[in-house]
């Protein structure tokens, strides 16, 4: 079952990391304004995103890769709480999935950090 959820979570985030390139205005909608290009930040990320996955598919890679996904998920918190500052100030609806989304940010790191023991 963990390497289900393994091989699961590297197509989550490899395809993730390519949608970045696919779609970035879904990103740079939630880029926290103080930061600089954000375009940029969003193609460093993505491009990250989809290394990081790959990176869990070798088992001399994993640990390394699950604690960068780690690093990563870290970094881009302030996005999601950009997402939800966001959806408050324009009464949207779908608020709701913004907040649920930092408490996930947990649970993710918990996922990848079961792959860091190698």
């Amino acid at each position: 079952m963990k390497v289900f959820f393994l091989y699961l979570m590297i197509i989550f985030y490899a395809i993730a990391g390519v949608y970045h390139f696919i779609k970035p205005n879904v990103y740079l909608k939630i880029m926290p304004p103080y930061l600089p290009n954000p375009l940029l930040l969003v193609q460093v990320s993505g491009v990250c995103e989809t290394l990081f996955a790959l990176m869990l598919i070798p088992e001399s890679t994993r640990p390394l890769g699950a604690w960068l996904l780690i690093a990563l998920l870290l970094a881009i918190f302030p996005a999601n709480i950009q997402m939800a500052v966001n959806f408050s100030k324009a009464n949207d609806p779908n608020l709701w999935v913004a907040i649920v989304r930092l408490p996930l940010q947990i649970a993710l790191i918990w996922w990848a950090w079961i792959y860091t023991k190698g």
